[in-house]
């Protein structure tokens, strides 16, 4: 499947699209679409790629993905395990960004929220400490019709427009000029990382599924990420190490850094503490201190 220039499915007497899902997975390739997106994932886990920006997503969390952002909600690998079926439950707020400003948003008392829906091109996380005012309110938008709903997302905007914690994901806008072509290449890049990264990748294997020649393929790779394809790849077995270190079911982090595909666990330590800023018994200790 190639990644396309999603069109979602907006109605012309709606100004919002709200959709509730529940499917065994999220959508398993990069995609985009003009409308912004606010995501809230009500059941669910793994990694989130949006443009230049990696993390993982868990139950709970709501996201702001902006117009024409490649993107991927990457479900675990258990999600794909016919033996042990599961599912993923989520809330997606789809608006035309520019139709919005033009209309509605054009107001003079709506200068604020017009400058937020301007700037959404990056996209953001929604810190926790905002969660529960956040779902409250998108419950209220799937409740509420016609001019009601309208009137709650505008009030859903305006909180997002007055909270100083949302967390940016992408950092660069480079990747809202990537072309179809490129991101089909790109798709085929982060799909062959995020399903191999417990194995050893060399620069010439990834090369080859990118088509490219090593040194062509680092300077795309740099140009559409920000990163290295090193550091790339260690961002993803970091994000899966936290996983498993969250989970408890390891044996030693000596164990983890076997799962996650690092030669030793002495290169393990190093590129978790650079990566999260903390060394992994750390971060095990700060988890179990919270949930504790």
């Amino acid at each position: 499947m190639k990644v396309v220039q999603f069109t979602i499915p907006v109605p012309k007497e709606s100004t919002i699209v709200v959709q509730e899902s529940i499917l065994p997975h999220y959508y398993n390739h990069l995609h985009r679409h003009r409308e912004v997106q606010i995501e809230w994932v009500i059941e669910g886990s793994g990694i989130l790629i949006a443009g230049n920006y990696m993390q993982r997503f868990e139950s709970g969390e709501v996201y702001i993905i902006g117009a024409n952002q490649s993107h991927i909600f990457k479900s675990d690998e258990s999600y794909f395990n016919a033996a042990e079926p599961r599912q993923v439950r989520s809330v997606s707020i789809f608006f035309d960004p520019i139709h919005l400003s033009q209309n509605i948003l054009s107001l003079p008392e709506m200068t604020g929220i017009r400058k937020f829906v301007s700037g959404l091109h990056n996209g953001f996380q929604v810190p926790l400490s905002d969660n529960a005012h956040i779902k409250s309110t998108i419950k209220e938008v799937m409740q509420q019709k016609e001019s009601q709903r309208v009137a709650a997302f505008i009030s859903l905007l305006h909180h997002f427009s007055t909270t100083k914690e949302l967390k940016p994901l992408a950092t660069s806008n480079s990747e809202h000029r990537i072309s179809e072509v490129e991101g089909i290449r790109m798709d085929r890049i982060f799909q062959y990382l995020v399903g191999h990264y417990k194995s050893h990748i060399s620069l010439a294997e990834i090369s080859e599924v990118a088509s490219l020649t090593p040194q062509a393929f680092c300077r795309y790779f740099k140009k559409h990420t920000d990163k290295t394809f090193v550091s790339f790849l260690n961002e993803v077995r970091i994000n899966e190490a936290c996983k498993i270190i969250v989970s408890g079911k390891f044996d030693g982090f000596s164990d983890v850094s076997y799962q996650t595909g690092f030669d030793n666990v002495t290169n393990f330590n190093r590129v978790f503490k650079k990566t999260i800023g903390l060394s992994p018994r750390e971060y095990q200790k700060g988890f179990l201190e919270r949930v504790g």
